[in-house]
């Protein structure tokens, strides 16, 4: 090759334009996440530089703000850096810049009044403490939630809730930014505080109202997208909606109820946490699991609140001060929740994992699904996949998926399906997601469905075995009557038509030329003669008339006597080795083993190199037709139409067929079911021919 080498770039490669601007975005979140951390250090160094102590710097809102700063800013930036174009990694970021603010700006004014600071500036940054964290948590938090998590809204009807959220935000600013008062002891107000506050706490109030209310459109379109939602996505949304659903009932008290305490508002960076685990390793961890208990536990303790509070006022009128009743009230309580843990854990499980606790449910839904008869194994996979919260359970049978329910994970384990100590299949089950295998109740409660399931799929086999066994029947049935048609019509039919109208002819020259009509008659007597041959033929097509006038034994004596040479004119000895007494067999049994036997042997005539062929018959609860020849060839028999139709013989009776060479030489063996009616004397009653 010669001139200039280019290069271009795999097709999976990011454009250049778009890889600068990742890698800007990346530097920016790399750069809003040491902000981040330097924020959080400045307010923790301002704050001991103040000689703030620790009830003053909780008061003041100086750790709540640090803390929720530090974890929407990291969490933000962590967001951005794995999702450049997420637009909630973007809100957190700034979410974190307004706590961050306030955190930095508390400390700072009580430094600079210190100092000796303009009091102007120190009004300034007292000011900017006061409007900077309201944003975060009346714009940035419910619209993070409200476009969780591809960063766009639900749907089109939930663009004007974001409208609305986004311009009501500075009402909620405005109702805790102009509230007179300093935030520290001995500092000047700030500015922008309006005069009269108290005189519209209903405005105030309104104002704590549209924030819950924004914050609780955000839950609510979380759990939309968790209704519309695949699993993977639910997966997510499992993990914000539990944080969502926590700080939702840490913000309603501490905005309605007076003298809840500020430690409360701990809680929120559960959000930001849920929100980057859900976003960039929602795989990571079992959310089902960590909400199972979670629930468990809320539900344990809101239970315990209330069994306390009502014990507590029973007690107090019971007992007297010495007593300690607050002590009585504890133990009362404790004794009261001993046993609830494991009944309320038990129900969350339920909803969590299905009756994987409880496997006769699972069989009893699997049951209620076979007995109903649709589609039979479409409906249990689906009933396994529903009744134990799986993602994808599936049967496969000889390899091949017959039904399957769910999306398969990069996971699927694969349970064996046994029927009578005989492998019928497989059951292939994903784990939930956090889950690297299956768990050993998931375990029990499948080993325990597959039984049923495996006695599904083999009468599905046997179905479609008998099934195909019926088409192949009447396939047979009509190829036959096909045959016997066009024997009648074209062999008899026409000839039996020619001796009608040569006895017409002979009559009318009886009175005439009966030379010529002596002639017509003897040619009659000559075709009469070859059509009965030909109808000699068709019948025994139908049933060999050996089997009637011999018996099935000296039936097949007699044909063998008849191979003496093969195809190839090289000589043949063909033995019969039979019972002297056989006993009376049902026609079709009958027929079915003499076309074997007789098949068997002209096979041995065409295609084998033996010079002994011995057919043997047996009876006892099975006729068994074996034919052995010393013939030497290893090579696999071709399934032509001969081994097909001896096959179908065998097994439209119910037998079996084994055919193929063998060590001293080629073996057919075919095994054929014998029920004979005894009559009540005791003999065997003549069977229809």
């Amino acid at each position: 090759m010669t001139g200039s080498l280019a290069w271009s770039a795999p097709s999976s490669a990011v454009p250049p334009p778009m890889a600068r601007v990742m890698s800007w975005r990346r530097a920016a979140a790399a750069t809003l996440g040491a902000v981040s951390v330097v924020g959080a250090v400045l307010a923790a160094s301002l704050s001991w530089s103040a000689g703030m102590s620790w009830a003053d710097v909780l008061e003041g809102f100086v750790v709540t703000n640090t803390l929720m700063g530090l974890s929407f800013g990291l969490c933000g930036a962590l967001i951005v850096w794995h999702r450049p174009r997420s637009a909630i990694g973007w809100l957190f970021v700034g979410d974190g810049l307004g706590h961050l603010v306030s955190a930095v700006a508390a400390p700072l004014s009580a430094v600079m009044r210190a100092q000796g600071a303009p009091v102007w500036s120190v009004r300034g940054v007292e000011t900017v403490f006061a409007y900077a964290w309201p944003w975060s948590i009346a714009l940035f938090l419910p619209l993070a939630l409200l476009v969780f998590p591809d960063g766009r809204p639900a749907s089109r009807r939930w663009r004007p809730v974001i409208a609305v959220v986004a311009a009501t935000a500075p009402f909620f600013v405005v109702a805790q930014g102009a509230s007179p008062g300093s935030p520290a002891p001995g500092l000047p107000d700030p500015y922008l505080t309006i005069a009269g506050y108290d005189r519209f706490g209903w405005l105030w109030t309104a104002s704590e109202v549209r924030t819950t209310a924004a914050l609780a459109l955000g839950v609510a379109a979380l759990v939309v997208r968790y209704r519309k939602a695949d699993d993977a996505g639910r997966r997510q949304l499992l993990w914000l909606l539990l944080a969502a659903l926590l700080v939702l009932v840490i913000v309603v008290p501490w905005s309605y109820v007076s003298g809840t305490p500020v430690a409360v508002l701990f809680g929120i960076p559960l959000i930001p946490i849920a929100v980057t685990v859900a976003i960039v390793r929602h795989q990571v961890l079992d959310i089902r699991l960590v909400l199972s208990r979670a629930v468990a536990w809320a539900g344990l303790s809101l239970l315990a609140i209330t069994l306390y509070v009502l014990v507590t006022g029973l007690l107090a009128d019971l007992a007297v001060e010495a007593t300690g009743r607050a002590g009585i009230s504890a133990v009362v309580v404790a004794l009261s929740l001993a046993p609830a843990l494991p009944r309320l854990q038990r129900g969350v499980d339920r909803v969590i994992y299905g009756d994987r606790r409880e496997p006769s449910r699972v069989v009893s839904r699997v049951g209620a699904e076979l007995a109903a008869g649709r589609e039979p194994l479409d409906d249990v996979v689906g009933a396994i996949r529903e009744a134990l919260r799986l993602p994808f359970v599936a049967v496969s049978a000889r390899g091949v998926v017959v039904a399957e329910s769910g999306t398969a994970g990069a996971l699927v384990v694969q349970l064996p399906l046994a029927y009578a100590g005989e492998n019928v299949g497989t059951l292939d089950v994903s784990p939930r997601a956090g889950e690297r295998e299956l768990g050993g109740r998931d375990r029990q409660a499948l080993g325990v469905v597959a039984v049923t399931v495996a006695v599904a799929v083999r009468a599905m086999d046997l179905t479609a075995s008998l099934q195909t066994s019926r088409e192949r029947i009447v396939v047979a049935r009509e190829e036959e009557r096909r045959r016997l048609r066009r024997d009648l019509h074209d062999g008899i039919g026409p000839a039996l038509t020619g001796m009608s109208l040569a006895a017409d002819a002979a009559g009318n020259l009886l009175d005439g030329d009966r030379a010529e009509a002596r002639v017509l008659i003897q040619s009659l007597r000559r075709d009469t003669r070859t059509t009965l041959v030909e109808l000699r033929r068709v019948v025994d097509a139908l049933r060999p008339a050996a089997l009637d006038e011999l018996g099935l034994v000296p039936a097949l004596q007699q044909h063998a006597c008849l191979l003496t040479r093969r195809s190839d004119g090289a000589p043949l000895e063909v033995r019969v080795r039979a019972p002297q007494q056989m006993p009376r067999l049902p026609a079709a049994v009958e027929v079915a083993a003499y076309r074997i036997a007789v098949e068997a042997l002209t096979n041995v005539v065409r295609h084998a190199s033996a010079s002994v062929a011995c057919l043997t018959l047996t009876c006892d609860d099975l006729v068994v037709v074996e034919v052995i020849d010393d013939g030497s060839s290893t090579e696999p028999w071709a399934q032509g139409v001969g081994m097909q139709s001896m096959r179908d013989r065998a097994t439209e009776l119910g037998g079996a067929l084994e055919a193929g060479p063998g060590p001293s030489g080629g073996t057919v063996r075919a095994s054929l079911p014998v029920h004979p009616a005894v009559a009540a004397d005791g003999s065997l009653p003549a069977v229809s021919q």
